[in-house]
């Protein structure tokens, strides 16, 4: 690593250039959990040094979204229904505190009601085009208890949920309508000061979730080995 402060920031910001377009395609489901992801392949892929690619990689399995056993290969972590259902109770357990926080303050975020507004304006079909404003909705609750450290811990799971969502095929999406009924829900118990209200129906919009990726990853892998 060069000692020069300025060349230090300039591969620094390849480094996170690197890792934020490699994350990407990951999270879109471009690169296959059985893909070995060498330093040589990434460097080649995006046209840096193998040093910034392999410091890419490393950030990357730092945040869960790749894995690297001893002396092989980083590759995209394989899902299974014990990861998803870990993920999304982690959700909850973060989601869940955030919500009374919230309604004990009736503080109903203006970011949530926004990204609510969206999927309300959206065609009626389920379509993947719902996920973002959906996790921008459940993020801005986060965000609302203003902690740098909640927030930050949040968005390492949400990767883990978008990762969920790339690697199972028929992603069971509800239409935009429903989740938007959820979510207004939600924000009324917060408005209302009704913080059991407001996490019982975090509870059941999570984990209706949970199961239809779990039921979807079941039917992907039985249609692999059949």
């Amino acid at each position: 690593m060069t000692s020069d402060p300025a060349e230090r920031l300039g591969v620094i910001g390849v480094v996170d250039a690197v890792t934020r377009r490699l994350r990407d395609r990951i999270l879109a489901g471009e690169v296959d959990a059985d893909t070995a992801l060498t330093e040589a392949k990434v460097s080649a892929a995006f046209g840096v040094a193998r040093p910034s690619a392999k410091a890419a990689i490393e950030q990357l399995v730092a945040s869960g979204l790749l894995m690297r056993t001893a002396h092989r290969s980083a590759r995209v972590v394989a899902i299974d229904a014990a990861m998803v259902r870990d993920v999304y109770r982690t959700r909850m357990r973060l989601e869940s505190s955030a919500l009374r926080e919230l309604a004990r303050a009736r503080a109903v975020p203006d970011d949530a009601r926004s990204a609510n507004a969206e999927l309300l304006a959206m065609p009626a079909a389920a379509d993947t085009a719902t996920v973002d404003p959906d996790l921008r909705f459940h993020t801005a609750l986060i965000d609302a208890v203003g902690s740098i450290r909640t927030s930050r811990m949040y968005r390492s799971v949400l990767d883990e949920v978008r990762l969920c969502m790339a690697q199972v095929q028929g992603r069971r999406l509800l239409k935009a309508a429903a989740i938007a009924q959820q979510h207004a829900g939600i924000l009324d118990a917060i408005g209302a000061g009704d913080a059991d209200r407001a996490a019982t129906l975090l509870a059941e919009h999570l984990t209706a979730a949970e199961d239809r990726l779990v039921v979807a990853l079941a039917g992907s892998d039985a249609a692999r080995h059949s």
